[in-house]
C-alpha cells in the first residue's frame, strides 16, 4: 500500500479542514497525519484512525524555527519514504514541500485554502509573496480551492498556470450533507438552545462563524448591527474565538461586543450545527477567504448568506439566489443587506429554499473525496 502523508501547521486544521477525508483515504493508502502540538494531534489522529507524527511549526515568520522544522520533516520523510506528501496551510506548505523535495518524495501536492498575504502591504507583502513562490516551486502540483483564487495566483505570477488545478467546484473538503442537515434538530432542541442564549422566539438571528478578527470584517459587522437599534427583536450570534494577538479588532468593537445585550458570543464550539439551526442568516463580511466552510455549512443548513464580493464567497453565493453579495469593507453595504432581509421575510424564505439545493448540487463531500483520490492515482 502506498504511503500518503498529510501535513498542516496545527492539528485543528486536520480536524476541521480535513476530518474524515483522512479516514476515507486510509482505505486506499497508509495515511500519516503530520502537524505540531503532539497531544492534540494524537487525539485527532486516533479519532480518525490514522497514524501521526508531530513536527513543531509556527504560524508566524520565524526563520530559525522554520529551518529546524524543515530539517525534522526531511528526516521523517527520509525514514518513511512516502509516495505522496500533501500539505495544507502556508507554513506547513513551505516546510513540507521543501523537505519533500530534498528527500526525493515523488509526488508533492500543496492545497491553497486562503492567501493571508492579500491584506498585507510593504515589506511584509514581499516576504509573504516570496514564501508562496518558494512553496509552489518545490511542489509537483498546487491546488487552489477556488477558481478565482487560481486567477489571483496566476495574476501574481506565483507559478506557471499549468501547475495549478482546482478540484471539483472548489473547496478543500466539500460538505457532509448528512451531518449538516437541519432536519436533525428538533424544535425542542432548538428552543432549549435559544433559552440558554437568551434568544426570544421571534428574534431574527444573524450568525457569524469564525475567528473574531479584523480581516473577517468583525469591526464592520458589529458597527452595522449596533446601528440598527430601532429593531428590538434581532440578535447577533458570534460563534468563534477572539484572537486579539494576531489580527486585533478595534477596542470600541470589543467594548460593544461585551456590552450590547443583543450580541451573543460563544467562543470556539466543536459543533456549529445547533447554532446554525437556530439562526436566520449567516453573515461573513470577510476581507479575504479561500473557500469558506462556514458558507457551505450554512447553505447546507438552509440559511441564506450575506457575503463579501471576494473569491470563494462569490463562487458559492449567487446574489439574489441563495444569498446577498456586498462590497468588502463596506459597513453601509453590510447594513443595507441586513436591513433588506429584516424588512423582506419573503425574500429570506426564497433564498432559504435554494440554499441547500445549491450545496447539494455542487459541493457534496464524497464527490470531492473521489476526485482527490483519482488525482492521487493519476500520478502513478
Amino acid at each position: 500500500m502506498k504511503k500518503l502523508i498529510r501535513v498542516t501547521s496545527v492539528p485543528l486544521s486536520i480536524e476541521k479542514l480535513l476530518g474524515n477525508q483522512l479516514s476515507y483515504m486510509n482505505e486506499f493508502y497508509e495515511v500519516i497525519a503530520v502537524s505540531s502540538d503532539e497531544k492534540n494531534l494524537k487525539r485527532i489522529a486516533q479519532n480518525l484512525g490514522v497514524k501521526y507524527h508531530a513536527v513543531e511549526m509556527t504560524r508566524k515568520i520565524t526563520p530559525i524555527k522554520d529551518l529546524l522544522a524543515i530539517i525534522k520533516m526531511y528526516q521523517f520523510f527520509r525514514k518513511e519514504k512516502p509516495e505522496i506528501v500533501h500539505s495544507h496551510t502556508p507554513k506547513a506548505g513551505l516546510v513540507a514541500m521543501i523537505a519533500a523535495y530534498f528527500s526525493k518524495v515523488p509526488v508533492r501536492m500543496h492545497t491553497v485554502a486562503g492567501l493571508p498575504l492579500l491584506e498585507a502591504t510593504g515589506f511584509k507583502r514581499l516576504i509573504l509573496n516570496l514564501v508562496e513562490k518558494i512553496t509552489y516551486s518545490f511542489a509537483t502540483k498546487v491546488y487552489p480551492n477556488s477558481f478565482k483564487m487560481k486567477d489571483i495566483m496566476i495574476e501574481e505570477k506565483f507559478c506557471k498556470p499549468q501547475k495549478l488545478k482546482v478540484l471539483g467546484n472548489g473547496s478543500s473538503n466539500g460538505i457532509d450533507l448528512q451531518h449538516f442537515d437541519p432536519e436533525i434538530f428538533s424544535e425542542k432542541t432548538k428552543q432549549n438552545l435559544k433559552n440558554e442564549l437568551n434568544i426570544l422566539q421571534d428574534d431574527f438571528v444573524f450568525i457569524f462563524i469564525g475567528r473574531l478578527v479584523k480581516d473577517k470584517g468583525i469591526n464592520e459587522l458589529v458597527s452595522a448591527f449596533s446601528s440598527m437599534n430601532a429593531f428590538k427583536n434581532i440578535k447577533l450570534l458570534l460563534v468563534g474565538p477572539l484572537e486579539q494577538s494576531l489580527d486585533p479588532i478595534l477596542e470600541k468593537t470589543l467594548y460593544e461586543i461585551e456590552n450590547n445585550p443583543q450580541i451573543i458570543t460563544t467562543d470556539f464550539v466543536a459543533d456549529v450545527r445547533p447554532y446554525l439551526a437556530i439562526s436566520n442568516c449567516l453573515v461573513l463580511p470577510s476581507y479575504r477567504e479561500g473557500f469558506p466552510n462556514a458558507v457551505l455549512q450554512a447553505g447546507a443548513m438552509e440559511l441564506p448568506c450575506i457575503v463579501t464580493d471576494i473569491n470563494g464567497c462569490n463562487e458559492i453565493i449567487t446574489d439574489g439566489i441563495n444569498g446577498l453579495i456586498i462590497a468588502a469593507k463596506s459597513e453601509s453595504d453590510l447594513k443595507n443587506a441586513m436591513l433588506k432581509l429584516l424588512n423582506d421575510l419573503d425574500l429570506v424564505q426564497k433564498l432559504k429554499l435554494t440554499s441547500r439545493k445549491t450545496i447539494e448540487k455542487k459541493y457534496s463531500q464524497h464527490k470531492l473525496w473521489h476526485e482527490l483520490r483519482f488525482e492521487y492515482e493519476s500520478f502513478f
